[in-house]
């Protein structure tokens, strides 16, 4: 009879939500809720593991993906603790995204609903399950648990010291403190941030060329032997290399979901190089034109001068009104001068060059110099890309420089 009464209250329950038009699925958080709603104590049955998932198709997939899962069978757990959660619908997304006060979020979910998404996009998903006594399982799971509640879930994201793979070395050493010890022996050298990020996106490709615009100096450092964990792939192999109390973290190792890796496929034509390259083509052509007819192309120059401007004037508020910890000392704005901006409304509204535009264009000449010679002695490495782009302001600049002593 209870039995009874029970099953018809959870069929009248859920008749409710979906008459309201709720999905079912909050319904089982809500459920979930309510069971971990006092932390449990793991039984020896327990598992805790670090799963790594392979790189996507989209950008902000192409590093992978890192999250803990906390198994026991006996107590009927299996949730995976997820530090990349974001919300594109919150207030100012977009805005705080720029301003670098992204906010990244702790979920938890069943292991079978995360693992479901891997699936559908046909990535790999590796697990490495972590040697820990049932103290230390607990442990975790209560930091997890603590983590978790809505007071402490939010955290201010940083995508290359703190992020949902960095956090995997951050938790370990909080939590057992000395006790783990990273082996960064397995490394060939220590590469710095940026060539990190290469590894896993090519050069010639708009969303590198656009992370290579955006990034200032300080991505040019070596990273230490822990931070080179903010990427998951680099992580899942730190974790094979670390011990813990003198005996390996990692007591094996599976496979969940086995896919090929994905790769990138990159059409040239479609290429930020490609189009740099036509541009130089495009300016000389039309540079030798306005040569012959003893002419300037007012356009021409107030399109470079204008978007350079306005590309250096957004790289410099990332440096000084932004919050990132990799956007500022970038010395893209010496070749993408701010001043340009203002400028290109001098050379555009009369055919005459201004008597001080020589001048000006020699010191901006003389910025493209020094710009390239920081790259030589490796104060900041800049994206190959843009060597067509400089060629192409450099022979339009000493174009009016001389047409203005006509």
């Amino acid at each position: 009879m209870v039995d009874r009464v029970v099953f018809i209250m959870i069929f009248v329950l859920i008749k409710y939500i979906m008459k309201r038009k709720l999905h079912l699925l909050f319904f089982c958080f809500a459920i979930g809720n309510f069971l971990f709603s006092q932390t449990p104590q793991l039984t020896e049955n327990s598992k805790v593991s670090l799963l790594t998932c392979a790189a996507g198709d989209e950008l902000y997939y192409a590093f992978g993906h890192s999250a803990f899962r906390v198994q026991d069978s006996s107590l009927g757990i299996d949730v995976v603790y997820n530090y990349g959660t974001f919300d594109f619908n919150q207030p100012n997304f977009y805005l705080n995204f720029t301003k670098g006060r992204m906010i990244y979020s702790l979920s938890r979910r069943s292991f079978e609903a995360f693992l479901y998404e891997y699936e559908l996009e046909k990535r790999w998903v590796k697990e490495q399950i972590l040697d820990l006594s049932i103290q230390q399982r607990n442990q975790l799971l209560a930091f997890f648990e603590e983590n978790y509640l809505p007071e402490n879930r939010d955290y201010l994201y940083d995508p290359l010291l703190n992020n949902c793979s960095s956090i995997t070395g951050d938790i370990l050493k909080e939590q057992f403190g000395e006790a783990i010890v990273f082996d960064g022996s397995y490394l060939e050298k220590q590469y710095t941030f940026r060539q990190l990020v290469r590894q896993f996106m090519d050069v010639n490709t708009w969303s590198m060329f656009g992370i290579d615009l955006a990034f200032g100096s300080p991505v040019d450092r070596k990273a230490t032997v822990q931070e080179h964990m903010f990427l998951p792939y680099y992580a899942m192999e730190q974790l094979r290399h670390t011990t813990l109390n003198g005996k390996p973290l990692v007591k094996r190792e599976r496979t969940i979901l086995d896919y090929s890796e994905h790769t990138q496929k990159s059409f040239f034509p479609l290429s930020p190089l490609f189009w740099f390259l036509m541009l130089l083509a495009f300016t000389a052509v039309i540079t030798y034109f306005d040569y012959k007819h003893k002419t300037r192309s007012r356009w021409l120059d107030f399109s470079l001068l204008f978007i350079t401007g306005l590309v250096g004037t957004f790289l410099f508020l990332l440096w000084v009104a932004a919050d990132h910890t990799s956007t500022p000392y970038n010395f893209n704005i010496l070749w993408a001068f701010p001043p340009n901006a203002i400028v290109a409304f001098a050379l555009v509204l009369q055919d005459k060059v201004p008597q001080w535009t020589p001048n000006y264009l020699w010191g901006a000449l003389g910025l493209i110099v020094i710009t390239l010679l920081l790259w030589i002695i490796k104060i900041q490495i800049f994206s190959p890309v843009l060597i067509p782009l400089l060629l192409t302001m450099a022979i339009r600049y000493l174009y009016i420089i001389r047409y203005s002593k006509l």
